[in-house]
């Protein structure tokens, strides 16, 4: 067996998938894909950018290191272990901001590094900005007030983990949940807590390999007018205080109904 096939059992155990996940989410039988952990078969080389991208391991390291004997965490966050990021630059050769759309966020997952998905997004320019690479990322739901649905994050790109700060807000592009924003709070071994701003809502943890792409918040753009009440967090509090009762008064119902 390879080395190339070795670390694609390796991997794909890491993320804890089956096969057929595995080649539902590359777009290919489950039968091809056992080919070549099996080593009895190698995948062309549009597949393996594709497999690159897929665990977030070079491909120099995917077909040249065996992955098992060094911890996944610091594998990650070696130099150049990563698919180069894309960019948009204007004539004059300056940065681009791209702008993720926001009913079509989950198809970043598909395309961050394709050269030819970031060209086709429209874009902005803040010269305010200090120098650095930025994306702007729809915000969904309520779980990071004040930023409501329809709003954009202004995120700046993260080179490594190791630059991540416990406190601060990161737009996190992940396999599992695509496009997410959070705060976070902790930085463990292999992976990282995050808690939104609303406390109605509970901290989880994003494990390193499930990462793929980390942007620090820079700025926030409303695509619709703020209300008084968007501010009173106290307001929310209470909300989510009647909702968190409504919900222990439906558990203490279907109790009683248990116990009849």
């Amino acid at each position: 067996m390879s080395v190339f096939s070795e670390n694609l059992r390796y991997l794909r155990a890491q993320l804890g998938h089956s096969q057929q996940r595995v080649a539902d989410d590359l777009i290919i039988t489950r039968g091809r894909y056992a080919k070549y952990e099996d080593g009895a078969s190698e995948p062309p080389f549009e597949l393996l950018q594709k497999i690159s991208r897929y665990y977030n391991v070079s491909i120099d390291l995917l077909i040249s290191l065996n992955l098992k004997k060094y911890p996944l965490k610091d594998i990650l966050e070696l130099p150049g272990n990563r698919v180069l990021l894309p960019i948009k630059v204007g004539v004059q050769g300056e940065d681009k901001i791209e702008i993720i759309p926001y009913k079509a966020s989950m198809g970043y997952l598909d395309g961050y590094a394709d050269p030819e998905y970031i060209e086709s997004l429209q874009i902005i320019s803040l010269p305010f900005l200090s120098t650095g690479k930025y994306r702007a990322f729809p915000a969904e739901g309520d779980s990071m007030p004040p930023h409501p649905d329809g709003s954009y994050i202004i995120g700046k790109y993260v080179e490594s983990h190791t630059d991540l700060k416990i406190g601060k807000t990161y737009v996190f592009i992940t396999r599992s949940e695509g496009v997410t924003y959070k705060r976070l709070s902790k930085i463990l071994f292999e992976e990282i807590e995050v808690c939104p701003d609303n406390d109605f809502y509970k901290s989880y943890t994003i494990p390193l390999s499930d990462i793929l792409e980390v942007w620090e918040f820079a700025c926030s753009i409303a695509t619709q007018e703020f209300s008084k009440t968007d501010f009173q967090l106290d307001n929310i509090k209470v909300l989510n205080l009647f909702e968190e009762l409504k919900n222990e008064i439906q558990e203490l119902k279907k109790a009683d109904l248990n116990k009849k």
